[in-house]
């Protein structure tokens, strides 16, 4: 399950012959992300298991009913903070549920990242897939909290 967005990302990797072609591109799709605020970059928005600063920051929409996922990130680094915009692309806008069913190492391996990046920075990437299941996780665990047995079903998760 992928979303259009990153559809369009895995198309413009393979119009890229080049590896330093796709670095540069992945590296501009991290600079076309907005920085996130100052006061978010907290312990606690912090992912854990990167070699660089990186935070991740959930914002789920629950006024349809149905508990939308999406999130912003950054980092210290240009070449995570592409590696954000790409997770991005991945999971943003797909229900709660639907995060949690993606399999993002087949997904970002469709792009060939996982045999061009170091190991720390593919370390670094399966933190982030971690963190992000890890919110989804929770937001759907309130969720459940506030939705009376039952209907969250009925509400798309």
């Amino acid at each position: 399950m992928a979303t259009d967005a990153f559809e369009a990302i895995a198309e413009d990797f393979d119009f890229l012959d080049e590896w330093e072609d796709r670095y540069r591109y992945v590296i501009d799709l991290g600079r076309g992300m907005d920085p996130i605020e100052e006061g978010l970059r907290t312990d606690w928005s912090r992912v854990e298991g990167c070699a660089s600063q990186v935070w991740i920051v959930p914002e789920i929409g629950w006024d349809t009913g149905i508990p939308a996922f999406n999130f912003r990130g950054d980092s210290d680094a240009l070449i995570v903070r592409g590696l954000i915009a790409i997770l991005r692309s991945l999971y943003n806008g797909l229900s709660v549920s639907e995060v949690l069913e993606v399999d993002a190492r087949l997904e970002i391996g469709r792009l060939g990242l996982d045999s061009h990046l170091s190991s720390q920075r593919s370390n670094g990437l399966v933190s982030m897939i971690g963190r992000i299941r890890e919110l989804a996780k929770g937001a759907l665990a309130e969720r459940r909290e506030l939705t009376p047995a039952g209907t969250l079903e009925n509400a798309g998760g």
